[in-house]
């Protein structure tokens, strides 16, 4: 068991902040916090909010899930009953069962709780110079299917050897839903802060209004659908609520916290996020890409794409990226053909959104997004 607390004081627009994961050191967390608050730079501060309510419930703790050995281990030999469908060898893998309790209070009179549990799993394989890597993760455990993550690892592993060299070029691709997250979580959610559009470190800063993306995307965060980040109030404890960023390809808006909102004069979005012991930055809870479906997404021939690395190098302002796709296939009519050797793939996510052929109907959530695959037409491949 783990515990933390975060204090924040806030006096004459000077923040301060200190945190401390000994309850018996709290006096010495608020003497820092308020140290701290004297040597920052002041701020436009328009106060705390107040107790609200009216706020919706949001589902984020499984009442049933048991934290206990037991559970883990009967998880583990479901992962590995699974890969063992397959001949392949295990290199690693996990399971991961969590609960936490939160709280939040200010000096308004705000005092929120609430739980939150975590159901996850991974594995990865491999056969000869061929991986596999799959998982998953849920707050409710009956969402969790060890079993067919385990299959599904050692499949990919299994049927990535001996794959075909690809010629560099331009290929029609499909992006899996766990692709598309990694490139669009390190490039279009940045983008959408508003701390980062005031200070001009965002592409979409002087677009809201226009027509920036494909006519049918929409990009909205739902705070009170059952997730990994659903949650009736946020960092701030200002209450959430549902927020289209993007409608049929237009920017509708961008996500602020109490600070950035108040520095610029803008209103809180209920976008403040805290991942642990520190601060709230601002941050998405449930993040939603949708668009057009197509049950055709593999028609002609295209190359299917499940992950990538190195998406954390990607240009965050640009959204220029060069990545590299692993376990890739040859998609022919809706069927994968023949592996193919690992390559690289370089684009900008935004253009990328611009350019979209079409989602599959696979939904995914990948941490706090969740979306479909995605196809792209006559993208750049450089083979290896």
């Amino acid at each position: 068991e783990s515990w933390s607390m975060t204090i924040r004081t806030i006096r004459d627009g000077r923040i301060g902040s200190s945190s401390t994961g000994d309850p018996d050191r709290w006096m010495e967390c608020l003497d820092a916090a308020l140290a701290s608050g004297r040597i920052a730079t002041a701020q436009e501060w328009g106060g705390l909010p107040v107790p609200d309510t009216a706020m919706f419930s949001a589902p984020s703790a499984d009442l049933d899930l048991a934290v206990d050995i037991g559970n883990a281990v009967g998880m583990v030999e479901d992962l590995l009953a699974g890969a063992a469908e397959h001949p392949v060898d295990i290199i690693g893998g996990g399971v991961d069962l969590g609960r936490s309790h939160r709280e939040l209070a200010n000096t308004n009179g705000v005092a929120y709780n609430m739980e939150r549990t975590i159901a996850a799993v991974s594995l990865e394989a491999i056969r000869e110079q061929s991986t596999g890597y799959e998982f998953d993760a849920s707050p409710f455990l009956a969402d969790i299917n060890p079993r067919a993550v385990g299959e599904a690892a050692a499949s990919l592993a299994y049927r990535s050897l001996g794959g075909d060299r690809v010629d560099t070029g331009r290929y029609d691709v499909i992006l899996s839903p766990i692709a598309a997250a990694s490139l669009i979580g390190n490039i279009l959610i940045p983008a959408l802060s508003g701390r980062n559009v005031k200070a001009g470190r965002s592409f979409l800063a002087d677009k809201l209004g226009d027509q920036v993306f494909d006519e049918t995307l929409r990009v909205y965060d739902d705070p009170h659908s059952p997730g990994r980040g659903s949650t009736a109030w946020d960092g701030d404890g200002v209450p959430t609520e549902n927020l289209v960023f993007v409608d049929q390809g237009v920017l509708e808006r961008f996500a602020y916290d109490l600070r950035t909102g108040y520095r610029y004069g803008e209103e809180s979005t209920g976008s403040a996020v805290r991942e642990g012991a520190g601060e709230p930055g601002i941050g998405v809870h449930n993040l939603v890409i949708d668009g057009l479906r197509r049950s055709d997404m593999g028609y002609g021939r295209a190359i299917s794409v499940h992950s990538v690395v190195g998406a954390h190098t990607a240009n965050p302002f640009s959204g220029d990226f060069s990545v590299e796709i692993s376990n890739p296939f040859w998609i022919e009519d809706g069927e994968a053909t023949r592996p193919l050797r690992t390559a690289m793939l370089a684009g900008n996510v935004f253009e990328m959104l611009r350019e979209i052929e079409g989602f599959g109907m696979d939904d995914r959530r990948i941490g706090r997004l969740t979306l479909p695959s995605i196809r792209l037409n006559n993208q750049q491949i450089i083979g290896k």
